[in-house]
């Protein structure tokens, strides 16, 4: 196999990719308005509903309730969420976001808008497509292999 027939090194691209997004976010902590920005996925998540317990939340972004438990404590004392009774399962507690919560959802969703817009430029639409597929199809084929 010549160098230039040579498979891309998926695994290496994807990592530095993800590094420096990381780095392009952390670099920007105003843009986060007293959440950190492991604490985005949870904003937006919260921001998409009313409320939710901490095993919808786990199951939504692929972690551990106990990863949800950990830093949705920390987010309440913060003043981001708060911890409401459920509606019709008195034994049960939901999240919900508070005015800060969603004030910070909404400056962290225009950050990463920004940062989406600078990945995407220079290709095309059905370029974006073909890596959104291939990065869900990754995704999808590990998730699968950890359920066997």
């Amino acid at each position: 196999m010549t160098p230039a027939s040579k498979p891309p090194r998926f695994v290496f691209l994807v990592n530095r990719a993800q590094r420096a997004m990381m780095r392009w976010i952390e670099c920007r902590p105003a843009a986060w308005e007293g959440a950190s920005a492991a604490q985005a996925g949870l904003l937006f998540l919260l921001a998409a509903r009313d409320a939710a317990s901490v095993g919808e939340i786990a199951s939504a972004l692929e972690v551990a309730p106990a990863a949800v438990t950990n830093l949705s404590k920390r987010m309440e004392a913060a003043s981001l969420v708060e911890r409401v009774a459920d509606e019709r399962d008195a034994r049960m507690t939901r999240l919900r976001l508070t005015e800060q919560g969603l004030a910070a959802s909404v400056q962290a969703k225009s950050a990463l808008a920004q940062l989406n817009q600078q990945l995407c430029q220079g290709f095309s639409p059905d370029e974006l497509h073909t890596v959104a597929r291939w990065l869900d199809h990754a995704a999808s084929a590990l998730k699968e292999q950890d359920d066997s």
